[in-house]
């Protein structure tokens, strides 16, 4: 549907008029939507609303922009309006499109029941008028939908792709839009993996050249990004994700990213290495979300939010963070077995997932699943499992022609080579898998690489090259805030330089070293000409990074691992 950019003709039986406007405030708030001036838009039709009765088109209006916004609720809201005034006004075409929103708002939140409603509804008023217009192939779009949720994927594409000639008959660039972003997302979930993904990118094409209207550019980037995130194809995610970047820096007010999409882009940013924006990201969207817990979007929210402090040394937020996953739909695996694991407690790590890859079927979800499963194998000495593990995910990694499963699957197999006492020839996957990581700019993953990099070279006496990489991965881990990581590869490289291994920043062993004198945050903010607001940080993530409940806690343990000895 193309958005409104002017006064729009409003059709009564057989008779058409432009309405006249008929206060100011809807004058200026029609103008505010022309120039795409979204916030004062909202607020002046608000006004004019809140003193007279809008009509059908201005209606349409207010919910878009409310949509555009973030105010879902307020969008909702006035799409019912809108399409209630349009049936009063005998515009049938304009309640139809109102109900496709509706639809796909209500199925949006985890309303099923009311999506089917508004659904049936526009299907109704389509076939009982039986019009031969563009709002037909908005109807089949969200038909597709509920057969890929279904995951009938064939059916799905065949209803697609009469979208897509609908869209093509009449000229509709929204339309299209949608349309080719299901036949991408349908070939993607019949397994045609390399079919779908240049329909995702012609879809962003149109999107980022200005061809489709606002409200259809965060539906269709959520779609690629889902896409993306489902085969983990983390660099087209990234491109695309900078792209609409900076359309979001000229659109101004828009708020694109929401609920299950905010959770994606967490997940882009946390690959990337920014892991503080990832944790906002996450609890923007676990925020957002509270009202709707039974959607999927809350509970990968959740788990979002755990693999994070897993990853910070957070353990005990982070298991908390697993099991409410959980409770909200979203599968613990394979964040809670990695985190026993961490804890040193391999049999539960290794029964976690030890019959976990035989219960998931999907090629996609085995690659997420087999990394971790290599690795608690080779923790708990079954080099024959983890070469069995290893085995398939470079067979699923050939199939997917993804970059970043290839680096996992050569990652793996580096990894159980060592294990085999092969170190020579686990160098090859490993540097692959290094240089894989390094071209997608993922530093954390670039850092593992390392630290078995310098493994293999210190087993074939090259000390000199394994300091390098030790080094190497160890700048990056700090400056992440690894710290079972850091701790790992104090263990693991002996080296004395690792002693501040727990991943706290400078400025963060200055705070405790006054933590340790007993000064309240107040005097550590004179002492160190800082905020308090700082301060407060600053130990929020000591305790977190050494996982203890208190600045007590945080001092015995500085005390008890030597972190306190200055110079």
């Amino acid at each position: 549907m193309t958005l409104l950019v002017r006064p729009t003709p409003v059709t009564i039986g057989v008779v058409t008029e432009v309405q006249q406007p008929r206060s100011k405030a809807l004058v200026d708030g029609r103008e505010a939507f022309d120039r795409q001036d979204w916030a004062v838009a909202y607020a002046l039709l608000a006004a004019a609303g809140a003193s007279e009765p809008l009509d059908a088109v201005d209606l349409e209006r207010f919910a878009v922009v409310a949509q555009l916004l973030a105010r879902d609720d307020d969008g909702l809201s006035v799409w019912e309006q809108a399409h209630h005034a349009a049936l009063a006004q005998g515009d049938v075409p304009r309640a139809i499109r109102c109900a496709f929103w509706l639809t796909l708002g209500s199925m949006n939140r985890g309303q099923a029941a009311r999506g089917a409603g508004w659904l049936a509804r526009g299907t109704r008023l389509l076939e009982s008028n039986d019009l031969d217009r563009v709002e037909r192939g908005y109807m089949l779009v969200i038909t597709a939908l509920r057969s890929l949720d279904a995951g009938d994927a064939d059916q799905a594409m065949v209803m697609f792709s009469r979208a897509v000639e609908i869209a093509d008959r009449f000229e509709d660039a929204d339309l299209a839009a949608l349309a080719r972003l299901g036949r991408g997302q349908s070939s993607i979930g019949s397994g045609d993996v390399p079919g779908g993904l240049p329909l995702l990118d012609e879809v962003m094409v149109a999107v980022t050249a200005g061809e489709v209207s606002p409200l259809v550019v965060g539906i269709v980037y959520c779609g690629v990004i889902e896409s993306c995130h489902k085969i983990c194809d983390l660099e087209r995610a990234s491109e695309w994700t900078a792209a609409l970047t900076r359309w979001c820096a000229s659109n101004r007010d828009v708020v694109p990213f929401k609920g299950e999409c905010l959770v994606y882009r967490s997940e882009i940013m946390r690959f990337q290495g920014v892991w503080q924006d990832a944790m906002d990201a996450a609890e923007q969207a676990r925020d957002s979300l509270v009202q709707s817990p039974a959607t999927p979007a809350f509970g990968a929210a959740l788990y979002q939010i755990a693999e994070l402090h897993r990853l910070r040394g957070g353990f005990t937020l982070a298991e908390a963070g697993y099991r409410r996953a959980h409770q909200h739909g979203h599968g613990p695996q394979p964040g809670l077995a990695l985190l026993r694991l961490a804890q040193g407690r391999l049999d539960a790590a290794s029964t976690a997932l030890r019959g976990s890859p035989g219960d998931v079927s999907g090629p996609t979800e085995r690659s997420r699943l087999l990394p971790a499963c290599v690795e608690i194998e080779l923790a708990t000495d079954n080099v024959a499992a983890a070469r069995s593990h290893a085995d398939e995910l470079s067979v699923l990694a050939s199939e997917s022609a993804v970059p970043l499963q290839r680096a996992n699957a050569c990652y793996a197999l580096g990894t159980v080579l060592m294990a085999e006492g092969e170190p020579l020839a686990a160098l090859g996957p490993l540097r692959e898998a290094r240089a894989v990581w390094q071209q997608n700019e993922v530093p954390y993953e670039v850092a593992r690489a390392r630290v078995q990099i310098g493994m293999a070279c210190r087993a074939l006496d090259d000390e000199d090259a394994a300091t390098m990489e030790f080094d190497a991965a160890l700048q990056v881990f700090r400056e992440l805030g690894a710290t079972p990581d850091l701790a790992r590869l104090a263990r693991m490289a002996g080296a004395a330089q690792t002693r501040i291994a727990i991943g706290l920043t400078r400025r963060e062993i200055e705070v405790l070293h006054l933590i340790a004198d007993g000064k309240s945050n107040r005097a550590i903010a004179t002492d160190l000409v800082i905020s308090d607001k700082t301060v407060a940080r600053h130990v929020s993530n000591i305790l977190m990074k050494l996982d203890v409940p208190s600045r007590s806690a945080a001092t015995a343990y500085a005390y008890r691992n030597a972190l306190l000895e200055r110079g």
